[in-house]
């Protein structure tokens, strides 16, 4: 198996996917689980030429030294059949592995690039891949390698006698009748009840993620009841495919017992007739166990293999559908220059626009403020500006660059975002300001100091080696909020989307927001602040006005002041009654003043 890295250089070459080039480079250490599977199924033989040799040689001549040696050499090949069987199946723990290694990755990216285009399976791809490795580090994957020497064995059952091997084809065909009937009646409820469960799976994640408004509101017995409804219908269909297939496997365990007697009975009367010997007798009968062990196998684990096969057709489909981005040429770092230009949008599977036609720029250095009414498009800008969503129509320039010409992971570090809910992970604070990347410690503490956090910080337990839990729930909003500051300051970005950061801020919180905007400016830091409050608009150099969509007012702080001054100061026609969003525009003029 070739290197991860190998593999992904190769996907920009051809249209394969990710998931394909891993299981074709899996081919070679396929090749060595068919050799093993060659050397084990011949060792195999070991057992029925012994018993095949003790009855014909050493029971009719004596001959105590032909039984001892017989005997150390079976021990040996069965002790050679252990031991290759053990690396065979550490060989399919390895591919397993090297796997979940080489896609973990591939699929966390696509479950996230999938989510911002409003995709709601989540981890999903991930459990996929994790059923998929569990099959192929199990014992169930022998099945597999084993089943094609079934030929073998039924052929040297009929070299022993034609009548023995008759009885071995017909006993190994309706062995191979029933697993076919256990596909055909367990399929449709195997697959009802594994998409059952990623609904009901999903449901519980969404569930425990808002587990602070549930309890609140009383709202768990309601989603329970919402939940048992969707994991009944797993639970229904799950019942039926295991009555289904517990039945037939029942019945194939008596076929396979019976026709192993069967064979022993015929044997006994060829012998009776002497036709053969007592060792033909009992060799056939294990030969015939061996011949049948695959198809009973592949019975008893046919659920892990119907649903790693139902999870490996999602993973192919998975990166069909969206396949990964290609590679782009690396752009110089950015100064931070912002155009718009006749930018439309519309959100995942929605049919009418949320922003019509924007147009304007931000120049290093400034700020600008984007107001508006509620549902005006304002959160939707700045998904735009950081590239997490994209544009309908119109195009998004960084330095006269497409934004979608950047790399992300390469955009990234020149981007800061602060959302209006600052999404902190497991971990501490500081690995948290520094984006979970490698830590630089100074710039851990400049990008803290810059978002005026290092104080609060250092009040906390363990300062900035304080584990912050899973979302940061053992901090406050407003902590959330200066450390999601901090970590969109963290490397001195050029351009940075504040949504809504005093949303959770007191006055002393407000106060050293503004001074740190006013200290990015300086830095040369472009910057669009999302907010009404006073502190947040008097920082802004320039004022984006934004109505259902579009832009009404852009201009310089004080000219879109001045306008919404005079506004507000219109009395409304009679026969007119003031809209919410001419309230809000109101509201926003006063609070400016």
């Amino acid at each position: 198996m070739g290197a991860c890295m190998s593999m992904r250089d190769r996907r920009g070459r051809n249209t394969e996917t990710d998931l394909d080039l891993a299981v074709s480079q899996c081919g070679q250490a396929f090749g060595s689980l068919v050799l093993f599977s060659l050397a084990i199924n011949l060792l195999t033989l070991a057992s029925p030429l012994y018993m095949l040799q003790v009855y014909d040689r050493v029971m009719v001549t004596g001959n105590v030294d032909t039984l001892l040696m017989l005997t150390i050499m079976a021990a040996a090949a069965l002790l050679l059949f252990g031991m290759l069987d053990s690396i065979r199946s550490m060989l399919t723990t390895r591919i397993s592995i090297w796997l979940a290694d080489c896609l973990g990755p591939v699929y966390l990216a696509n479950s996230v690039r999938s989510r911002l285009l409003g995709d709601g399976s989540g981890a999903q791809p991930l459990r996929d891949l994790q059923q998929v490795q569990t099959l192929i580090s199990s014992p169930a994957l022998g099945v597999l390698f084993d089943a094609p020497w079934a030929p073998v064995y039924l052929a040297l059952i009929w070299m022993l006698h034609p009548a023995l091997g008759t009885l071995a084809i017909v006993s190994t065909a309706i062995l191979l009748v029933l697993g076919l009937a256990n596909e055909a009646i367990t399929r449709r409820a195997l697959q009802t009840a594994n998409q059952a469960q990623i609904v009901a799976t999903m449901q519980a994640e969404t569930t425990i993620r808002n587990a602070e408004v549930v309890s609140a509101m009383g709202m768990l017995p309601a989603l329970t009841a919402h939940w048992r409804e969707a994991n009944s219908v797993g639970l229904r269909a799950s019942k039926r495919a295991s009555d289904r297939g517990a039945l037939l496997l029942g019945i194939t365990k008596f076929a396979r017992l019976f026709m192993q007697s069967a064979i022993l009975g015929l044997g006994a009367y060829l012998v009776l007739k002497g036709q053969v010997s007592g060792g033909v007798m009992i060799a056939s009968s294990i030969l015939l166990g061996r011949a049948l062990a695959p198809v009973e196998m592949a019975m008893a684990t046919w659920r892990n293999f119907s649903a790693a096969r139902i999870a490996y057709g999602r993973l192919k489909t998975r990166l069909q559908s969206l396949p990964d981005e290609p590679r782009r040429t690396s752009l110089p770092a950015p100064e931070g220059h912002l155009s718009i230009q006749r930018v439309t949008y519309s959100p995942p599977g929605g049919t009418a626009p949320v922003l019509y036609g924007l147009n304007f720029e931000a120049i290093p250095g400034e700020a600008i403020a984007v107001i508006g009414p509620s549902a005006s498009g304002k959160s939707s800008l700045c998904r735009l500006l950081v590239g997490v969503a994209q544009p309908a129509g119109g195009v998004i320039r960084l330095d006269g660059s497409d934004l979608r010409h950047w790399n992300p992971d390469e955009l990234g570090p020149h981007i800061g975002y602060l959302p209006q809910e600052p999404e902190l992970f497991p971990g501490t604070i500081r690995d948290n300001i520094a984006r979970m990347n490698c830590v630089d410690e100074g710039a851990v503490i400049r990008a803290a100091m810059l978002a005026h956090a290092h104080e609060m910080i250092q009040l906390l337990p363990n300062g900035y080696d304080t584990a912050i839990g899973d979302g940061g729930l053992r901090l406050s909003g407003g902590q959330r909020q200066r450390i999601g500051l901090a970590r969109a300051v963290y490397g001195d970005p050029k351009v940075i989307v504040l949504d809504e950061p005093n949303a959770n801020l007191d006055q002393a919180g407000e106060a050293a927001l503004s001074a740190a905007i006013e200290e990015m400016k300086g830095r040369g830091a472009t910057l669009l602040i999302v907010g009404h409050r006073p502190s947040t608009i008097a920082q802004a150099d320039k004022i984006l006005l934004l109505r259902d969509g579009r832009i009404e007012a852009f201009g310089s702080r004080d000219e879109i002041l001045k306008r919404l001054r005079v506004a507000a100061s219109e009395p409304p026609a009679p026969e007119k009654v003031q809209s919410e969003a001419e309230r809000q525009e109101r509201l926003t003029a006063e609070a400016a003043e």
